[in-house]
């Protein structure tokens, strides 16, 4: 047998992630800084569009770029491969090249398709991520993770691609509705659940949306430096990173249950971290007292800690076997032993077996 070995250098990955109030103002020359090109096409939705579409074009333009506009509907239910194919004939019809830039201007949704375009179209163009969203700013920005949803569940087609840069307008989030300003805290709190007991303890103080803003810029910079420093650890998420998944692998069960319709992605991780601590607990997995005080600080931030129909278990669990966070046919779900503290529980279905019985809470 003959083999050949290819060896390629791996080029390290390294770009900023800018928080200021303002910061908007200014994305002209923040991307002018990164390209020579002139022709950049900015991915939104029609909610984002109308709120700080023509602010966006206006400062690109003002630096001499050629700007297209991309606007999709808002919501999960536009994350598929259909809108994809839509996605890419719109950059063929702008013009884009390779050596040109995309823009995602928007939320987790927007942000997931428009990098999954800029990893997939031309085998890769340079983008920005320009989160909109409480829990865009706070997470699904950065890190990397691109993609689209299948029928079967959330996020199971995509890729690692990393954004040359992530600009941060905590400003942006006067314009979120108070549901989708609390979609955010539900991530907020993850952080605070898996690394750090202080900064939960914080967030348990700020009784307001109000409060929560005069600390917006710290609140937003120690989720990024939590994340930043799990994604250094673990980029392809098989190790360390998938403490990040905490709430999520029920969570999205949930989603996809409802079909991304009737219960958003912060609150389905909301009831998935309440839901898991409750079951850890009882079996002896987690620190006595861990659930009520999760559930206090998510009901102080407006966000639910159950499903309004327990008996919807039933239905919802089958999606857990499709979750992406299975490896080597063992499904591994995030745990708190104590505040601040998490690990990663090799398990398999029968973890949520409790949630079957009959509808009744575990």
């Amino acid at each position: 047998m003959n083999e050949i070995r290819v060896t390629l250098p791996q080029p390290s990955v390294s770009y900023p992630i800018k928080i200021q109030k303002g910061l908007l103002e200014h994305v002209g020359k923040e991307v002018s800084e990164m390209t020579t090109s002139r022709r950049v096409a900015v991915i939104t939705d029609k909610n984002v569009e109308m709120h700080y579409g023509d602010q966006v074009k206006r400062k690109l333009t003002d630096e001499g770029f050629v700007v297209s506009m991309i606007v999709l509907e808002p919501g999960e239910q536009t994350k598929t491969f259909s809108v994809m194919s839509t996605v890419y004939s719109q950059l063929i019809e702008a013009g884009l090249t390779r050596s040109d830039v995309i823009v995602a201007l928007g939320g987790g949704v927007v942000g997931d398709i428009a990098g999954f375009a800029a990893a997939s179209y031309l085998r890769g163009v340079s983008f920005v991520q320009i989160p909109t969203s409480l829990l865009a700013q706070v997470d699904s920005s950065v890190g990397g993770k691109v993609g689209v949803d299948l029928p079967e569940g959330k996020n199971l087609v995509g890729a690692f691609y990393h954004p040359d840069k992530v600009l941060i307008d905590p400003l942006v989030l006067e314009t979120l509705t108070d549901h989708y300003f609390a979609d955010g805290m539900a991530e907020v709190i993850k952080y605070g659940c898996i690394q750090d007991s202080s900064f939960f303890m914080k967030l348990a103080e700020l009784k307001t949306r109000q409060a929560v803003m005069t600390e917006i810029e710290s609140i937003v910079s120690r989720c990024c430096e939590i994340k930043r420093k799990l994604v250094q650890q673990d980029e392809k998420d098989k190790g360390m990173r998938m403490l990040l998944n905490f709430g999520h692998t029920l969570g999205h069960a949930i989603e996809a249950f409802y079909h991304y319709e009737s219960i958003t992605h912060g609150h389905a991780v909301a009831i998935g971290m309440a839901t898991l601590t409750e079951i850890s607990e009882r079996q002896g997995l987690t620190e006595a007292g861990t659930t009520k005080e999760l559930r206090r600080v998510l009901k102080t931030h407006q966000l639910p800690a159950e499903l309004a129909d327990l008996t919807d278990y039933d239905a919802i669990l089958p999606y857990v076997k499709n979750d992406k966070k299975q490896l080597k046919n063992k499904l591994h779900v995030v745990l708190l032993e104590k505040m601040g503290n998490a690990v990663i529980h090799q398990t398999d279905g029968d973890f949520f077996e409790s949630l079957t019985l009959g509808g009744q809470k575990p």
